[in-house]
C-alpha cells in the first residue's frame, strides 16, 4: 500500500508536466511560425539570359528586398524556350516563398504563341506585384545606314527580305511590336530571336543583325551614347532623356503603343501571409523616391501595383495578346 500510494502521485506529476509542456509548445508554435519566414536565401528566377530588362529590374530590386527581408535575395537566370523553361521551373518549385519568378509580357503572350506551354498563367502562380513597364525601342546598327523609321520602311520595300532584326525571343513584346509594324507597313523583316535582351543587344552592336527591338532598359544607354541609332519608341510620348527618338505615332503609325510589363509572382500554393508580405515589401520599395528615379534612369516607368492589380492585368492581357497574335498572323510555335 505504502509503495503504491507513492507511485500514483509520481505518475500524476509526470502527466501534468507533459500536459504543460505540450501546452507551451502549442502556444509557442504560432510565434515560431511568424518569425520562420524568411529563414534562408530567396531566389528570383528570371526566365531570360543576363542583361535583359527583366534581369536588370530583378537586380535593382534584389538589394533593397534583401535588406527588407533580412535574408540573401539572389537572381537566377534560366533562359530558353522564349521564357517557357525558366517559367516552368518556377511553377514547379516548392510553394514556400523561397522561389519567385520575375518575368515580362512573354508570360501572358506565350499561351497564344505556342501550341502548348508548360504552365497555366492563371492557376500555376500567385501574383505578388505589378512592378514596372517599359516602352520598346527599335534601333539600327550604325553601319546599316538607316536613319529613321520611314527610312527603314522605304528600304524594306525596295529590298524585300534584305533586313533582319534581333529580339529577346519569340513572344516578347518587342517581337510582337515589330510583327505588327510589318503588317501595318506592308514590309518584311526577318526575325532573329535570342534567349534574352542582353545577347540580342550585343547582336546589333556587333552588326550580326542590322536592327534590334528591345525594351527601353536594354537600349537606353546605347542610344544615349550613340553606339546605335534610335529609330522609334513605342510609347505615347518621347522618352524624356532621348528627345531625338520619335514615337512610332509621330512616324506615321497612329495609336502604336506597346509596353513590356515586368511582374513578380510566386508558385501557386505559397502561403497567403508570405505572398502578402512579399507584396507589401516590394511595393514599399518601388514607391521610394530614389527607387522611382533609379528605375526611370534605367528606362522603366514604375507601376508598383499590388496583388489584385497584377491579377487583373494578367486577366486583361492574356486575351489581348491572343487577339494581337491573330491580327498580326504571327506563326504559333510547336
Amino acid at each position: 500500500m505504502g509503495r503504491g500510494s507513492g507511485v500514483a502521485p509520481s505518475r500524476a506529476r509526470v502527466a501534468v508536466a507533459l500536459s504543460l509542456l505540450l501546452l507551451l509548445l502549442a502556444l509557442a508554435t504560432p510565434a515560431l511560425a511568424q518569425v520562420a519566414y524568411p529563414s534562408r536565401s530567396i531566389r528570383i528566377i528570371v526566365p531570360f539570359q543576363p542583361g535583359g530588362s527583366s534581369d536588370v529590374i530583378a537586380r535593382i530590386l534584389a538589394g533593397p528586398l534583401q535588406q527588407a527581408l533580412g535574408q540573401t535575395v539572389f537572381v537566377e537566370n534560366r533562359g530558353g524556350g522564349g521564357s517557357n523553361i525558366g517559367t516552368a521551373v518556377a511553377a514547379r518549385a516548392d510553394a514556400d516563398g523561397y522561389t519567385l519568378l520575375l518575368t515580362t509580357s512573354a508570360f501572358v503572350a506565350n499561351p497564344s504563341l505556342y501550341q502548348s506551354v508548360p504552365y497555366d498563367a492563371f492557376k500555376d502562380f500567385a501574383p505578388i506585384a505589378d512592378l514596372a513597364v517599359a516602352p520598346n525601342v527599335l534601333v539600327a546598327n550604325l553601319d546599316a545606314g538607316i536613319a529613321s523609321l520611314p527610312d527603314l520602311v522605304k528600304r524594306a520595300k525596295a529590298e524585300p527580305n534584305a533586313l533582319n532584326y534581333a529580339s529577346a525571343g519569340v513572344g516578347t513584346t518587342p517581337h510582337m511590336a515589330v510583327e505588327l509594324l510589318k503588317v501595318r507597313a506592308g514590309i518584311n523583316l526577318t526575325h532573329v530571336p535570342y534567349s534574352g535582351g542582353g545577347p540580342a543587344t550585343q547582336a546589333v552592336l556587333a552588326g550580326t543583325t542590322q536592327l534590334f527591338v528591345g525594351s527601353m532598359p536594354n537600349v537606353h544607354d546605347h542610344v544615349r551614347a550613340g553606339t546605335v541609332k534610335g529609330l522609334g519608341v513605342t510609347s505615347a510620348q518621347r522618352w524624356s532623356d532621348l528627345p531625338d527618338v520619335p514615337t512610332f505615332i509621330e512616324s506615321g503609325f497612329p495609336d502604336f503603343v506597346s509596353e513590356t510589363i515586368h511582374i513578380l509572382l510566386a508558385p501557386a500554393g505559397t502561403p497567403d501571409d508570405i505572398v502578402e508580405r512579399l507584396s507589401q515589401e516590394t511595393i514599399a520599395i518601388l514607391r521610394r523616391p530614389e527607387m522611382i528615379e533609379r528605375l526611370t534612369q534605367a528606362g522603366y516607368f514604375t507601376v508598383a501595383g499590388g496583388r489584385d492589380a497584377l491579377k487583373a492585368r494578367i486577366a486583361r492581357e492574356v486575351p489581348f495578346y491572343r487577339q494581337l497574335v491573330e491580327a498580326a498572323k504571327i506563326r504559333v510555335e510547336p
